[in-house]
């Protein structure tokens, strides 16, 4: 088996790094393509949680010992590395959550509930995952404003032209939006859309959960409002986030969780709050996690994305030319600039039958509608089988792909 691949990435050195992907599965070497939904750890990571609770265990902040010192430093030169790691101009400007989800949850209640008044419009792609579609359904409830779909066609791509349209009425307050698809894949162009919300006197979010792990991000040069992602998309643990907001928003927006860390007085009269980012951080957060995270994001760091990403889509474009050989297999988001997810339907076959009997061969897929309804509503399908892919994959995980499609289309 070749150990580089056709644009000179190495992932097989770098599987070797990812100890759950020497096992086998169903008396089958592991194929994980499910990366969209969570990628998976290197060693490093895994070993910096250990050694944080067999070393280091303390809670972080205000300890006058030697264990708090040195848990507080790694976790806050974790903030300091996403800073480095997007561009942000502050590490203030990052506040740790439990993930993408809390992070937007945090800025529909914190800036919506702040803001929004009735008659005003919140707009969202019709691709959104549900976790920004949903709490700006909430909100807006609450205020009297609308939530709106930016339509998608056919292919998965945003249509621009109806962003314009519907920027123009001067209602809309913030463009909430995904920098790439989870379900199809789409990378939406995001500059463009922060120009246009911003011409129009709206703020703009932008969901970079499926971004991150695949690409850099420079907050200096997407100039959002607010930027959002999970530290388990980019090799890191669950249970951590991240928002990124631009300060003069964050210091105006009130806190959405009270308790300790985020206060800086507390009186039966009333309390005053700390200052950024633990404003926002109230009660013990995930120390071990984000400390994960600063391992991953050293991780990454050390690694080539450019060609990484480059790997990842010589993957897809492999894939998806093999997949239109194969009779009764359907392609769902064909937009030009993807990202190295490939959702598909085999004719004749319900997509969580296929995910079911590819695990039995040892494949990891997704299956369903992604947390993305709206869209295969528009599709008129109950969902795909979903195939990402990442750094540690190979041409020959999607030779066996296709192998096990092979053998589910006999079945079926």
């Amino acid at each position: 088996m070749a150990t580089v691949s056709p644009v000179g990435f190495d992932a097989e050195r770098v599987r070797a790094d990812f100890p759950i992907l020497q096992q086998q599965v169903n008396g089958h070497p592991l194929v994980y393509l499910d990366n969209a939904a969570t990628t998976q750890k290197p060693e490093v990571v895994i070993q910096a949680i250990v050694d944080y609770y067999r070393e280091d265990n303390s809670n972080v902040h205000r300890g006058a010992h030697t264990l708090a010192d040195r848990a507080t430093a790694k976790f806050e030169a974790a903030r300091g590395k996403v800073r480095d790691l997007i561009h942000a101009a502050h590490a203030h400007e990052i506040i740790w959550t439990r993930g993408t989800t809390e992070s937007i949850n945090l800025v529909a209640n914190s800036w919506g509930r702040g803001n929004l008044q009735p008659g005003d419009r919140v707009l969202v792609s019709a691709m959104e995952h549900h976790a920004n579609i949903v709490p700006w359904q909430m909100v807006a409830a609450d205020c009297g404003a609308s939530v709106e779909p930016i339509p998608v066609d056919e292919s998965g791509t945003l249509d621009m032209q109806a962003l314009r349209f519907m920027l123009d009425d001067g209602r809309v307050k913030m463009v909430a939006c995904g920098h790439v698809s989870n379900a199809l894949g789409s990378i939406n162009p995001v500059e463009e859309i922060v120009q246009l919300a911003h011409a129009a006197g709206a703020l703009c979010l932008l969901d970079g959960a499926q971004a991150i792990g695949h690409f850099n991000v420079d907050m200096q040069a997407l100039d959002c409002d607010f930027y959002v992602f999970s530290a388990h998309k980019l090799f890191g643990p669950t249970g951590v986030g991240v928002l990124y907001g631009k300060s003069a928003l964050l210091e105006a927006m009130q806190p959405w969780v009270g308790g300790g860390e985020m206060i800086e007085t507390v009186s039966f009269a009333g309390s005053t709050w700390n200052q950024l980012p633990w404003k926002f951080e109230a009660g013990t957060p995930d120390i071990a996690g984000v400390i994960g995270f600063g391992a991953a994001i050293d991780y990454v760091q050390g690694l080539d994305r450019v060609a990484a990403e480059a790997h990842e889509l010589e993957l897809l474009h492999y894939a998806e030319s093999r997949a239109r050989e194969v009779p009764g297999m359907r392609l769902i988001g064909t937009a030009a600039n993807k990202i190295a997810v490939m959702s598909f339907l085999l004719e004749g076959a319900h997509p969580a039958d296929v995910g079911t009997l590819l695990d039995q061969q040892g494949v990891a897929v997704r299956t369903g509608h992604h947390c993305a309804q709206p869209i295969m509503d528009q599709y008129a399908i109950p969902g795909t089988v979903r195939a990402s892919f990442s750094i540690y994959n190979t041409r020959a995980d999607v030779d066996r792909l296709f192998v096990a499609l092979e053998k589910v289309r006999q079945f079926l």
